[in-house]
């Protein structure tokens, strides 16, 4: 069961949570126009602080193909995490970019909304190499970090029809993820809002974050 860490703001949170044992470690990297965006030069920072065994995610909710990709170039994260709104980053597009970027590894966040996330999702077989559901208000412009759960049983139907590895994310925390790995059966599970710190400082939250790992890999051994 892979264990995804949303977002990192801090080179020492990252080598914290790598010796936890979290697989994936998740930055959100930009130019300021969403809120807590990293600037390249301090993503690269904390990029540094990851230690062996775990990846370096660059999630980027720009839909600008050409500034994805001159960030990703400057970052060379392990996966690319592609989390814009579908409607402004579109299959092909995201098709350049792996064109581009025929070696690195892209995940892209899928919204979980209704019966059409199910086509949304079949239609980056081929495109991207993991696929992310996350809860999603139709007036955004990018995917998740809205500390709301969605519908398992949907993501389920998307987990056992997709020919690539899914992560389920959507305010998932130490209370519900065993149910939600129980009822959707994903390759992996993804956390933000609920290991993040409640002062709102959007740091994480150590002792959430262990708690979390320990859920997952508990129901995970079960599984086994």
């Amino acid at each position: 069961m892979l264990i995804q860490v949303y977002e990192i703001a801090s080179p020492g949170e990252a080598a914290a949570l790598s010796a936890m044992g979290v697989d994936h470690i998740g930055v959100l990297v930009g130019d300021g126009s969403f809120p807590r965006e990293q600037s390249i030069g301090h993503a690269r920072q904390i990029f540094d602080g990851i230690g062996a065994g775990a990846k370096a995610c660059a999630l980027i909710v720009s839909a600008q193909v050409s500034a994805i990709a001159a960030m990703a170039r400057v970052l060379q994260p392990d996966i690319l995490h592609l989390g814009a709104a579908p409607e402004l980053l579109s299959p092909a597009d995201v098709a350049q970019l792996k064109a581009h970027f025929p070696n690195l590894p892209i995940m892209r966040s899928i919204p979980v909304v209704d019966e059409g996330s199910l086509a949304l999702a079949r239609a980056y077989e081929g495109v991207a190499d993991l696929l992310l559901l996350d809860s999603h208000d139709p007036g955004d412009r990018q995917i998740g970090a809205l500390g709301i759960a969605h519908d398992w049983e949907l993501d389920r139907r998307i987990v056992a029809s997709a020919r690539m590895p899914v992560i389920v994310a959507g305010g998932l925390g130490p209370d519900n993820v065993a149910d939600a790995i129980r009822a959707s059966r994903p390759a992996g599970v993804d956390s933000k809002t609920k290991t993040d710190r409640v002062d709102g400082s959007h740091t994480k939250d150590l002792q959430a974050v262990r708690a979390f790992i320990a859920a997952a890999r508990a129901v995970s051994n079960v599984r086994a």
